[in-house]
């Protein structure tokens, strides 16, 4: 999650394909009801894991960090673009400068669904130079790299098509996200049904934050932690610190979930979410200790599970 400072950049376009899905039903038989909406399956909690592991050793290789314009950043956009490509994924580096550094948005798009209803979901994958970011913003950044590697492996053929993203620079001041949305046609974002964001989802001291923003959105988060039983909040300490921003201020429909950054929890929280009151959400915020010891695991399975809920529940 940004500091908030403004950023600029120059324009690219991005690529997709789509297939048009066709139904029947049998000659003289009562209409056929609507296809139940296929069920999301389960995030491997451990396979998120992976991923952040392979972002700290990353990070380990390159001083520590994966900041915009550093060695560690590009050698992880390389990471997820692998696992993508070899997933089936159409993805298209977008290029930018920044602080008079060259910086990467990396878009994966799903094959099929309808390109004029394109549901999108996204996180930074960019860390502060203080440290290797595993929470801020590896979390998300894994967790939505295996809802995409989810699809791939389900199959899936959603009616909506499938857009996923992970953007540059965000800590300098939400930089890739405002420079792709910025260089969309206004007809190309018009076509964005939803944008969902991921900023910090496995807080080590965690609370359970919906986006207010697409009263649809949050209730598709909602209806997901109801039926586990978990109490959710409105999110508020990020609002228009993290790569939604953009998108809303473009008219872009967005939701989201987040664990906390360097707010602290207060008695009310812990006795409804567990943890320690009267401590941060992430004592590492943006420190050198935000590292894979830094990650609550039942937050980020509870997260990851929800984000592929939502991108099924939505596309569908």
């Amino acid at each position: 999650m940004k500091l908030s400072v403004p950023g600029r950049a120059t324009a690219t376009a991005v690529t997709a394909a789509a297939t048009l899905l066709v139904g029947g039903s049998i000659a003289g038989a009562a209409p056929a009801p609507h296809p139940a909406v296929a069920a999301a399956p389960d995030i491997p909690v451990a396979n998120v894991k992976a991923h952040l592991t392979q972002l700290q050793s990353i990070a380990t290789a390159n001083g520590g960090n994966r900041a915009h314009g550093r060695a560690g950043y590009k050698a992880s956009l390389d990471y997820v673009k692998a696992k993508l490509d070899a997933a089936g994924f159409t993805t298209t580096i977008q290029q930018f400068t920044s602080s008079g550094r060259t910086g990467y948005n990396l878009i994966a798009d799903w094959p099929g669904g309808d390109t004029n209803q394109v549901v999108m979901s996204g996180s930074h994958l960019d860390s502060v130079t203080a440290g290797p970011g595993i929470n801020d913003n590896g979390s998300g950044s894994a967790a939505v790299l295996e809802t995409a590697l989810a699809v791939s492996r389900a199959g899936y053929q959603p009616t909506k098509h499938l857009r996923f993203a992970w953007w540059g620079a965000e800590e300098l001041g939400l930089v890739g996200s405002r420079y792709y949305v910025n260089n969309l046609s206004s007809t190309n974002r018009a076509k964005i049904s939803g944008y969902l964001n991921f900023d910090m989802i496995g807080s080590p001291n965690p609370g359970y934050f919906v986006y207010d923003d697409d009263p649809a959105i949050e209730k598709t988060f909602k209806d997901y932690y109801a039926g586990l039983g978990v109490a959710t909040e409105i999110e508020t300490e990020g609002d228009g610190r993290s790569d939604h921003a953009p998108f809303k201020n473009a008219g872009v429909p967005v939701g989201g979930l987040f664990s906390g950054a360097d707010y602290v929890k207060t008695a009310a929280q812990a006795a409804k979410w567990g943890g320690t009151s009267g401590q941060a959400f992430d004592r590492c915020y943006h420190s050198s200790c935000d590292t894979t010891s830094n990650i609550n695991d039942t937050a980020l399975n509870r997260n990851s599970d929800a984000i592929a809920y939502a991108v099924w529940a939505l596309s569908s």
